[in-house]
């Protein structure tokens, strides 16, 4: 990612965080029972509210950064590493088997938070609101993107999931963990780029 703005890697990056293609497991499981036609209208319901979650952050993010007193060069590093340690967990996964919901219809949980506004997804979401304050309409866009393709790949779970087995969607998972990878190594590279930087400047 470059320090300057792009609505492709910013969608791209949201994209890899949410990870919709290691969600469909997830998804699969807690809609057990539940009619297919209903599944979908949980699906576009929860989507929608998982969006009001991701646009509210967008745009009340940067005050909650203000609260906190945090700097773009410690919210760019920290992010960076948050991010590496998901990728690293896509990339080599947990062998237990991951928490399955109780049989019920789900509401906003697990769909709405944590698959698309989801704590790792909420922290990028500040770090990009710190970094580029002057492009909240680009950024608009790429997470409405992010969020448009992950909720039509969420939507057409079962179908995934008979094409691409469960072989093929741990290996769609393991190459956007890489991706996101060296995103979050670039992170933090602009990161202690740009302390350094400013560090000389006052010196």
């Amino acid at each position: 990612m470059s320090t300057e703005f792009s609505i492709l890697s910013t969608f791209l990056l949201f994209l890899f965080v949410i990870d919709p293609f290691g969600n469909i497991p997830i998804l699969l499981s807690v809609m057990k029972g539940v009619p297919q036609s209903r599944q979908y209208r949980i699906i576009v319901r929860d989507g929608v509210i998982g969006l009001v979650i991701l646009v509210g952050f967008l745009y009340f993010g940067a005050q909650f950064m203000q609260l906190l007193h945090l700097e773009t060069e410690s919210i760019s590093i920290a992010g960076g590493v948050v991010l590496f340690v998901i990728a690293l967990k896509m990339i080599f996964p947990s062998s237990t088997p991951k928490e399955k919901s109780a049989l019920m219809e789900p509401f906003i949980v697990p769909i709405s938070i944590p698959m698309l506004a989801g704590p790792s997804t909420l922290a990028t979401l500040l770090v990009m609101v710190k970094s580029y304050p002057n492009d909240h309409s680009d950024l608009l866009i790429s997470v409405f993107c992010a969020w448009g393709v992950s909720v039509a790949i969420l939507f057409c779970a079962p179908l995934l999931n008979r094409l691409l087995k469960e072989k093929g969607l741990a290996a769609l998972e393991r190459l956007m963990g890489m991706l996101l990878l060296m995103m979050s190594v670039q992170m933090v590279v602009n990161g202690v780029r740009s302390l350094f930087t400013h560090t000389l400047a006052v010196l």
